[in-house]
C-alpha cells in the first residue's frame, strides 16, 4: 500500500479558509511588504486507505493509530510504517449484548483500553485491555460492576510493560485509580496490580465523568486534577504518597471528602456529554485547558503554583460562544460534538464540518465541510504527543496539518491592545513591529501618556513631520524632545537629519531655559533639571561628533537668546575656547577671559587675545604670563608687548615679565634681549647697566645683538654704556676715548682689560697723555707711572709742556737708568751663556764624527737573533743592531699613515725603476739610488727602535696580539 499521506482529498471535499477582518492599521514606513502568510493555517489530508465496515471510534498517541469499527473490529496502524497495519476482532472477548462506548490509548501508544456497556439489564459493563504487541484481549478484573467512560492516563509513565497508576472515570460519578500491567514479555495481558475507588463525584448519585486529567506541579510531590461531568469542573490539588505506595493519588483526595461541596466550576447544560482538553507547551507541561459545554468552550490559562486559599487553578477563565462573531446574526448553532485544542484556536467538530475559532477575539479563522460520501464526522482527536490532529467520518480518516498558527497572534493582540504580547509573536518582521508600535504610539497619545507616546513612535518609521507636528499641536515640547532624543539615538548615517535634530534641541532647551529666566524661575528645580538634562545631550558622542560641523549655527543660536553660560560649557566641550574668550573681551569681562585662557593654558589662545587684555590689565595680564612660565614663548609675545608701549604702567609690566623670564628660565632669545635692551635703555638706564654687567664682557657669550646696543646707547647718548659695548667689541681706543669723558678711573679700567701688552701700553699712554695734558700734574703721572709698569717716565715726559724742568723728574728719571742698566747686564749675562753652549756643542760634534763601533762576526740581529753580515744592517749608537728589512717590519706597524705610504711607496720605486734611471744624477749631485737610500734610512733609521721614540709609543700594546691569543692559549693548554 502507498503512503497515506500522499493525497489531499478535492473533489469529495469542501474546505475553505476564512480570514478573520481586522480594523485598518496605522500604515507605517515601510512600503510593499507582504504581511500575509499565502500558506492556510489549516490544511487537511485524507489516509490513503479504506476501512473495511463504518468506523465508530478513534484514539491516536505517539503517531500509533487505532480504530473500532462496527463490524467488532480493531485497525491499528503505526503512522510510521503505514504498510504494516492489522486488524483484531474484539467482539468475541466480550459478552454479545455488550456495546463499545469508547477505546483509550495511553500517551506512549502501548496501552489499549475498550470500554463496554450493557445494552440490556442482563448484561454487565466492563474493561477490556489490549497491548500493542498482543493480539489478544483480557478484560480487566473488578470492573464488571463499573462502566468506565474517561481515562486519566499517568503522562509522567515511560514503560511499555506497565501503566504506572492511572484514573478511571465511571458514568456513576467514582473515581478509581489502578495500575495495570502486563504478565509477561511474551503473554502481553493485563494483570491488575491494585483497584480502588478514591473518590465519588456524584456522592451517590448518577454523575458521568466526561473527562479527567491528572499532572504533577513542578517537579514536587503536589498533583493538580481535572475532573469535568455535563455540568460541572472539578479541581482537585494536593501531595501524592510516595511513588511506592499503593493508592497512590488517593492522598489528593483526602482534604476533600469531608467538605460539603468540592470545589467546582458549573455550567448549566443540557448535554448528557462534554469534553475536556489539554494544551502542552514545548517541555509537554499543561499550559491552557477547554471544557466544551453546550454554552460555549470554557478556557482558560493553568497556574497550579500561584494558588493559595484559592479554589481555582486557573487564570483568565473565559466562555467562548459557538456563534461566529464574525457574522452580524447572533443566532446560536449547535453545539460542536467535539473538539481539540491549539494554542491560538480550539478546532470544532460538527456532523459534517470542522471549524477553527481563534481563541483569543472567538472569531472564525477556518471552516472546513466535509462531503457525504464519506458519511457524518465521528469524533476529532489530538496526538498528545505527536500533536497531530485527526479527524474520523464513517468511511475515512484524515490528518489536519497546522502551519503557523501564530501569524496573525500579533495582530489580535494590537487590536486588544496587548502589545507586548503582539511584539512577542510577530516573529521580529520588522513591518509587523512597526504597525504595532505606530498603534501603541496612538494609544497612549490619546489617553495623554505623552513621554512614553514619544518613545514608542521613535521605534517606528511613521513621518518625522507628522509626529513633530502631533506634539507642537499640543504644546507638548517635553515630549517632543524625547521624540527627537530617541530618533537621534536610532540615527547613524544620516547628518543631515542628525544635524536638523541637534539644533532644534538646542533651540528647544534655549527656549525653556530663557522662559524660566524670564519669569524668575532661574534658581528653581525646573530649571536646573532641564538644565542638567541640556548638558547631558551636550555631552552625547553623537551630538558631539555632529557639533563639530554646526558649532557656529549653535554659537549663533546661544547667542541669540543670550545664553552666555551654555556658550561657554559649550566651547569648553568642543574645545573651541576662542569664541568665549572673545565674547568676553568683546563684553569687556577682561579679567574673565583672562581667567579662562589662564585656566585652558592653551599657548597659542594666549598669543592670539594678549594684545587686547596687555592694553586693558597689564599687571593681572602679566601675572598670568608669569604663572605660565615656560608654557609660553616669550618671542611670541613680543607683538602683545610692542603694541602697547603707551606709558610707564605698561612698560614696566612688561619690563616685569621679561626680566623674569630672562632671571629664571634663561631665556637666550636675541630678540627678546634686544627688546629687553631697548627698554632699559629708553626707561632705565641703571637697569640696563646691571643688564651688561649681568651679561659679561666675553662677546660669544652674550645674549643681544652688541652692535645693535651701541647704536641705540649712542643715539640716547648712554656714554658709560657705550664704553661697555666698545670694549665688548675690541674697540678700545673708542672705549678708552669714551670712558676718558666720564671718568679717568673708568679709562683705566679699560686700559687693563686687552691681553695685548703692546695694546695696554698704547691704552695707558692716551689715559696719560689725557691727565697730563688736562691738569700738567706731576703728582698724577708719578702714579700712573706706579698703576702701570708698561710706562716708562721717557714715555710720558713729552706730554709736559715746556716750562717744566728736569729737576721735576730727577727720581724718575734715576729709577728709569738704573733699571736700563740692569738689563744690560742680564743682557751680557745670557750672551756669554750662549756663547759656551755653542763651543760646547762643536766639540760635541767634532768627537762625533770621529767615533767608531766594532762589529764581529759573532753578533746577531735583534730582531731575529741571527747572525747580523748575513744581510744589510744598521748599528745605532746605543749599541742595538739590525737587519734592515727585520727593522722595516718592525717599524712598520708603528708608523704614521703619511709615513708609511711615503716608505712603500719609496721601496716601490727602487724595485721598479731601471739601473738607468737609478743612476741618474739629481740636482743635489747624487744618483736617484742614493737619494731614495738616504729617505728611506732617514724614515726607518731616523732612531733606534728600543731606546727611541717608537718604544715609548708601544707602551700600550699587548705583549700577545689578538691574532695570536687563541693560537698561546691553545699552546698553554
Amino acid at each position: 500500500m502507498t503512503s497515506i499521506f500522499d493525497q489531499y482529498e478535492q473533489a469529495s471535499q469542501v474546505s475553505q479558509r476564512l480570514v478573520p477582518p481586522s480594523e485598518q492599521m496605522t500604515s507605517s514606513g515601510y512600503i510593499n511588504i507582504q504581511l500575509d502568510d499565502n500558506k492556510p493555517m489549516f490544511s487537511k489530508r485524507q489516509m490513503n486507505f479504506t476501512p473495511s465496515d463504518l468506523i465508530t471510534h478513534v484514539a491516536v498517541s505517539s503517531d500509533y493509530l487505532v480504530l473500532a469499527m462496527a463490524n467488532g473490529m480493531i485497525f491499528r496502524l503505526d503512522v510510521k510504517m503505514p504498510d504494516e497495519n492489522e486488524e483484531i476482532n474484539y467482539s468475541k472477548y466480550v459478552q454479545p449484548n455488550s456495546k463499545l462506548t469508547a477505546i483509550f490509548l495511553d500517551p506512549l501508544g502501548y496501552h489499549l483500553l475498550l470500554a463496554f456497556a450493557a445494552r440490556n439489564k442482563d448484561g454487565n459493563p466492563e474493561l477490556v485491555y489490549l497491548h500493542r504487541k498482543s493480539n489478544k484481549l483480557k478484560t480487566v478484573a473488578k470492573s464488571r460492576n463499573y462502566e468506565v467512560t474517561e481515562v486519566g492516563w499517568n503522562y509522567e509513565n515511560t514503560s511499555t510493560s506497565t501503566t504506572g497508576p492511572i484514573l478511571l472515570g465511571t458514568s456513576q460519578g467514582h473515581i478509581i485509580e489502578t495500575e495495570l500491567e502486563t504478565d509477561s514479555d511474551k503473554m502481553f495481558t493485563a494483570s491488575q496490580q491494585y483497584w480502588r475507588q478514591i473518590f465519588d463525584i456524584g456522592k451517590g448519585t448518577d454523575t458521568p465523568i466526561t473527562g479527567i486529567q491528572f499532572h504533577r506541579v513542578n517537579n514536587t510531590t503536589k498533583f493538580f486534577i481535572f475532573v469535568t461531568t455535563p455540568k460541572r469542573l472539578y479541581q482537585f490539588i494536593g501531595h501524592a504518597m510516595a511513588s511506592d505506595e499503593k493508592p497512590f493519588l488517593q492522598s489528593i483526595f483526602h482534604s476533600y471528602l469531608t467538605t460539603v461541596e468540592t470545589g467546582f466550576h458549573e455550567i448549566p447544560s443540557t448535554l448528557k456529554y462534554s469534553k475536556l482538553q489539554f494544551f502542552f507547551d514545548k517541555t509537554n507541561s499543561p499550559k491552557t485547558f477547554a471544557w466544551l459545554t453546550e454554552p460555549g468552550i470554557f478556557y482558560g490559562q493553568l497556574d497550579p503554583t500561584s494558588q493559595q486559599n484559592s479554589n481555582s487553578l486557573f487564570t483568565q477563565g473565559e466562555l467562548i460562544t459557538y456563534s461566529d462573531k464574525s457574522e452580524k446574526n447572533d443566532t446560536k448553532e449547535a453545539t460542536p460534538l467535539s473538539f481539540v485544542l491549539t494554542e491560538f484556536h480550539v478546532l470544532l467538530m460538527y456532523s459534517d464540518r470542522v471549524k477553527a475559532v481563534s481563541l483569543l477575539n472567538q472569531k472564525l479563522v477556518y471552516e472546513d465541510r466535509y462531503s457525504e460520501v464519506h458519511g457524518k464526522l465521528k469524533n476529532i482527536v489530538k496526538d498528545p504527543i505527536g500533536k497531530t490532529i485527526w479527524t474520523v467520518t464513517d468511511k475515512a480518516v484524515f490528518r489536519y496539518k497546522v502551519e503557523r498558527e501564530e501569524r496573525n497572534v500579533w495582530r489580535i493582540y494590537s487590536d486588544k491592545e496587548q502589545f507586548d504580547l503582539a511584539k512577542r509573536y510577530c516573529q521580529n518582521n520588522p513591518a509587523y513591529i512597526d504597525i504595532i508600535n505606530v498603534k501603541q504610539a496612538e494609544l497612549l497619545f490619546k489617553k495623554g501618556d505623552y513621554d512614553k507616546s514619544a518613545e514608542t513612535y521613535a521605534e517606528t518609521q511613521s513621518s518625522f513631520e507628522t509626529v513633530c507636528l502631533k506634539f507642537l499641536e499640543c504644546d507638548q515640547v517635553n515630549s517632543l524632545k524625547v521624540y527627537l532624543s530617541k530618533r537621534l539615538d536610532t540615527l547613524d548615517d544620516d547628518k543631515t537629519l542628525i544635524s536638523m535634530i541637534v539644533i532644534w534641541m538646542t533651540e528647544l532647551f534655549l527656549s525653556q531655559l530663557g522662559s524660566l529666566r524670564r519669569t524668575g524661575k532661574a534658581d528653581s528645580n525646573e530649571y536646573h533639571q532641564i538644565q542638567s538634562n541640556f548638558e547631558i545631550f551636550l555631552l552625547q558622542p553623537k551630538v558631539t561628533k555632529c557639533m563639530q560641523h554646526i558649532k557656529t549655527v549653535i554659537y549663533d543660536l546661544m547667542s541669540s537668546h543670550g545664553d552666555k553660560q551654555n556658550l561657554i560649557k559649550l566651547t569648553i566641550i568642543n574645545e573651541d575656547h576662542e569664541n568665549v574668550v572673545a565674547q568676553n573681551i568683546y563684553e569687556k569681562s577682561y579679567v574673565q577671559a583672562l581667567n579662562m585662557l589662564q585656566h585652558l593654558k592653551k599657548p597659542d589662545l594666549f598669543y592670539q587675545f594678549a594684545p587686547a587684555l596687555m592694553e586693558e590689565i597689564p599687571r593681572e595680564t602679566v601675572n598670568a604670563l608669569i604663572s605660565l612660565g615656560p608654557i609660553l614663548s616669550s618671542s611670541r609675545l613680543l607683538p602683545a608687548f610692542l603694541s602697547c608701549e603707551n606709558d610707564e604702567a605698561h612698560v614696566s609690566e612688561i619690563i616685569r615679565y621679561l626680566t623674569f623670564m630672562l632671571q629664571n628660565y634663561n631665556v637666550k632669545d636675541r630678540a627678546i634681549h634686544n627688546y629687553l635692551l631697548t627698554l632699559y635703555a629708553e626707561h632705565d638706564v641703571p637697569a640696563l647697566m646691571r643688564y651688561l654687567s649681568r651679561q659679561g664682557q666675553e662677546l660669544s657669550m652674550v645674549n643681544y645683538d652688541v652692535h645693535y646696543a651701541l647704536r641705540l646707547c649712542r643715539e640716547k647718548n648712554l656714554t658709560e654704556a657705550c664704553v661697555k659695548l666698545s670694549a665688548l667689541l675690541g674697540l678700545w681706543e673708542s672705549a678708552a676715548e669714551l670712558a676718558l669723558q666720564v671718568d679717568t678711573g673708568l679709562a683705566k679700567t679699560v686700559a687693563d682689560m686687552p691681553d695685548d701688552v703692546t695694546l695696554q701700553r698704547r691704552l695707558w699712554l692716551g689715559v696719560a697723555e689725557h691727565v697730563i695734558t688736562k691738569n700738567q700734574d706731576i703728582k698724577v703721572a708719578m702714579s700712573l707711572l706706579e698703576e702701570c709698569p708698561l710706562i716708562k717716565i721717557e714715555d710720558i715726559l713729552p706730554f709736559f709742556s715746556d716750562v717744566i724742568t728736569i729737576d721735576h723728574f730727577r727720581e724718575p728719571i734715576c729709577q728709569s737708568l738704573q733699571e736700563y742698566n740692569n738689563q744690560i747686564e742680564e743682557l751680557k749675562a745670557e750672551m756669554e751663556d750662549a756663547t759656551k753652549s755653542a763651543e760646547y756643542v762643536r766639540s760635541e760634534i767634532q768627537s762625533f764624527r770621529g767615533r767608531s763601533a766594532l762589529v764581529c762576526s759573532s753578533d746577531t740581529c735583534c730582531v731575529c737573533s741571527l747572525a747580523l753580515l748575513l744581510r744589510p744592517f744598521y748599528l745605532f749608537p746605543c749599541s742595538h743592531r739590525f737587519h734592515s728589512d727585520c727593522l722595516r717590519t718592525e717599524i712598520l706597524p708603528v708608523l704614521a699613515p703619511a709615513r708609511r705610504n711615503k716608505l712603500t711607496d719609496l721601496q716601490k720605486q727602487l724595485t721598479l725603476l731601471s739601473n738607468i734611471e737609478l743612476s741618474t744624477v739629481t740636482s743635489s749631485g747624487l744618483p736617484l739610488r742614493e737619494v731614495l737610500k738616504n729617505e728611506i734610512d732617514d724614515i726607518v733609521a731616523s732612531e733606534c727602535l728600543y731606546c727611541g721614540e717608537y718604544m715609548i709609543t708601544c707602551i700600550d700594546r699587548p705583549f700577545i696580539a689578538d691574532e695570536d691569543w687563541d693560537r698561546v692559549m691553545k699552546e698553554w693548554e
